[in-house]
């Protein structure tokens, strides 16, 4: 993520900001401009950039959840004739509003959604949804799990399905959350991860399934055609194999090659992410010793660092034997509790490589 100051004053602000702290101008963000822009109303009902750079004739409007529901906070360009931001209009089904918790699940939900678009559009990958393109578009489905009149209880899985990818609204709770983590051994389970690794398997089916590349995919990952089903049966029954961690980026995704690839894929956005946000805010490192991590980012936009694959590994593990480091010095867990193997950094590489 890059760090944003408010076009009016130049305060630092956040991606997540509706109102500069220091102006008190309005904010929102332009996915066009890919800045948080200070807005002030027109008569007309639309919305002027305030700031250098600026165009004369550059108004926007206000997403309905961001003035209605104070969901959002991104703008649309005045002339488009949807209510709705890029973000908002992929959510094809939102939380029971009628029970009291989810109002602020949905934000929170909406919120890890915004953070995965913004890493979506900055590698520059298609991005359609299911009104535009009902085959190979994108939808977001947020279920909760309910129990009928006897006593059953029905419950939503997060995944994906052709373009439709559905979470549950329990994993916006921190405490649910954790219980699953510990439950599966996991070490680590995040909302936003939730969404880049579902969104992977999205992206599995729009550049991988029908492409040139599938036979690769099968010598990296293995065949997708083995029967997924019996597979997340038997990992759920028997656990992930011995040694799994010299050829696997995680437990789960020894599941099916679908999964590797996913687990996979997550992890590339995160690297993109945390990457961009260490140059953002300046971060060097420099030790005393030349045989220790260095890390000196150059400036460079996400879609520059994926075309540059052994530069991103280089500086992430930098980044990440730093962030371990800190961590450790804190008493917590290692904040990236990962190995990457040669036959991992192979399926890396592919999956930045599947992006261009």
């Amino acid at each position: 993520m890059k760090t944003f100051h408010c076009t009016a004053c130049q305060a630092l602000v956040f991606f997540e900001n509706t109102k500069c702290l220091t102006c008190g101008r309005a904010l929102a963000y332009c996915p066009a401009r890919m800045e948080m822009l200070a807005l002030s109303a027109d008569d007309d009902g639309s919305w002027r950039p305030v700031g250098d750079g600026a165009a004369p004739d550059e108004a926007y409007r206000l997403c309905a959840n961001y003035t209605d529901r104070g969901i959002c906070n991104w703008a649309i360009e005045r002339d488009d004739p949807a209510s709705l931001c890029q973000s908002c209009r992929l959510t094809h089904t939102i939380p029971d509003q009628t029970v009291p918790e989810n109002q602020a699940a949905w934000i929170r939900l909406e919120t890890a959604k915004r953070r995965l678009l913004f890493t979506i559009l900055s590698l520059e990958l298609p991005l359609v949804s299911k009104v535009q393109d009902a085959q190979r578009g994108l939808e977001f489905r947020f279920l909760s799990d309910t129990v009928g009149v006897n006593g059953d209880q029905s419950r939503v899985l997060t995944g994906h399905d052709n373009g439709v990818i559905t979470i549950n609204v329990a994993e916006a709770d921190d405490v649910y959350r954790e219980a699953q983590r510990l439950r599966h051994h996991e070490p680590y389970r995040t909302l936003l991860g939730h969404f880049r690794h579902e969104i992977g398997h999205y992206y599995w089916d729009q550049l991988i399934g029908d492409s040139s590349r599938l036979q690769e995919f099968r010598e990296l990952f293995g065949d997708e055609r083995l029967d997924y089903q019996r597979a997340l049966k038997e990992h759920y029954e028997q656990g992930a194999p011995a040694n799994w961690e010299d050829r696997f980026i995680s437990a789960y995704a020894t599941t099916h090659p679908w999964e590797d690839w996913a687990e996979s894929w997550a992890h590339v956005l995160h690297m993109v992410d945390a990457l961009e946000t260490a140059h953002a805010v300046g971060l060097s490192v420099r030790p005393e010793r030349r045989d220790e991590p260095a890390l000196s980012l150059p400036k460079k936009p996400s879609l520059a660092r994926i075309e540059d694959f052994d530069s991103l590994v280089s500086e992430w593990s930098a980044l990440t034997y730093v962030l371990n480091n800190l961590t450790r010095g804190l008493g917590l867990a290692d904040a990236y509790p990962f190995v990457l193997s040669g036959p991992v950094m192979n399926k890396l590489r592919f999956v930045c490589a599947s992006m261009r």
